[in-house]
């Protein structure tokens, strides 16, 4: 081997292992932030403002809603979100009021409110839904005055 077929080595030095170890983790770190910060911009929030003032209501309203003895199905067609609340009581509840709002579990821009409409029984509206997971969340009154909610799932097609 002559001198000029020796391959030269250029030394590894503390710097030069800094520098690989500040890259990478800078690498990751940025990752990181961007992935958390996505996260956080498409939550669509809180359910409740204070779990604990929300907690010590709970149980009552869930009884006075399991007495009302509702069974609530839902589901899309043709550009129509129908629900149908029966009784499974002995004496049925009627529906007073129901308000309906139709949107992704994932975020909140695409909440629609439903302008419902009754006939034989049965809710129904109008929505154009693209073809996913949605949630039909269910807010009502029965004859009685008593509360009720529901959140649904609602599997579009596509």
């Amino acid at each position: 081997m002559t001198d000029n077929d020796q391959v030269t080595r250029k030394e590894l030095t503390g710097r030069k292992v800094f520098a690989i170890m500040a890259t990478g983790f800078s690498v990751i770190i940025g990752v990181n932030i961007t992935m958390a910060y996505s996260a956080i911009s498409t939550f669509p929030g809180l359910v409740v403002k204070n779990s604990y003032v929300a907690s010590q209501n709970f149980d009552r309203e869930r009884s006075a809603q399991e007495a009302l003895a509702l069974q609530i199905a839902a589901g899309y067609d043709a550009g129509q979100i129908k629900i149908v609340v029966d009784s499974l009581a002995a004496v049925p509840v009627g529906i007073k009021s129901l308000n309906a709002t139709v949107g992704r579990a994932t975020h909140a821009r695409s909440d629609l409110t439903l302008d419902l409409h009754k006939a034989d029984g049965v809710f129904s509206a109008p929505a154009v839904l693209e073809p996913g997971a949605w949630v039909l969340r269910l807010r009502g009154e029965a004859q009685d005055g008593t509360p009720f909610r529901q959140d649904l799932g609602l599997a579009v097609r596509g």
